[in-house]
């Protein structure tokens, strides 16, 4: 039995949320953040987790950073322009298709974006992981800000290693070995 905040390899879904090139030139570290994201991606691959893109606005801001899409191949993405991708109509039912409850989210802007969609999908009955070392705004205040009110609304409030390390569950199999150099 596991303990309910445990982001399940089988019950998981990676949301990354409007890494787009426009947008990060703004906001400082992002290079960090891209990079735990690389990582979170990687993993997921291994283990077979959907990922999932959202856009804001692409037209205007540009599609998703090439090293983002690079990793993942050929990303699903979902064109968005309200900041909560729950207010657009087919977002929600997209998301239930993959039969998953955890929703390891990372992204940026972590008050924008990252917050209201995550609270909506709280809202909606998921359980949302926030990587909070893969989620980035321009005002480092407004990311702390915006991470205390996730955890203050139910979000679990984790780290790239630390859903990694959940997903592979335990050391001695071929899975941990492979997810292992992705950490190191």
């Amino acid at each position: 039995m596991r303990h309910d905040y445990v982001a399940i390899q089988e019950d998981s879904l990676l949301l990354i949320v409007d890494l787009q090139t426009s947008m990060l030139k703004a906001i400082s570290g992002w290079d960090q953040v891209a990079k735990r994201t690389g990582q979170l991606i990687q993993a997921a691959k291994l283990l077979n987790i959907p990922i999932l893109l959202t856009e804001q606005y692409a037209k205007g801001l540009g599609g998703t950073h090439p090293d983002i899409v690079n990793a993942i191949g050929h990303p699903r993405v979902f064109a968005k322009e309200h900041f909560s991708a729950c207010l657009e109509p087919d977002f929600v039912p997209w998301v239930q298709s993959f039969g998953k409850q955890k929703i390891v989210v990372a992204g940026t802007e972590a008050h924008v974006c990252v917050l209201q969609t995550s609270l909506d999908l709280i809202q909606a009955g998921f359980q949302v992981h926030l990587t909070a070392d893969a989620v980035a705004s321009r005002l480092k205040e407004n990311r702390d800000i915006a991470v205390s009110q996730l955890r203050q609304a139910g979000a679990v409030v984790t780290s790239a290693e630390i859903v990694i390390f959940e997903w592979a569950k335990r050391s001695n199999t071929d899975e941990f070995r492979a997810v292992l150099p992705i950490v190191k």
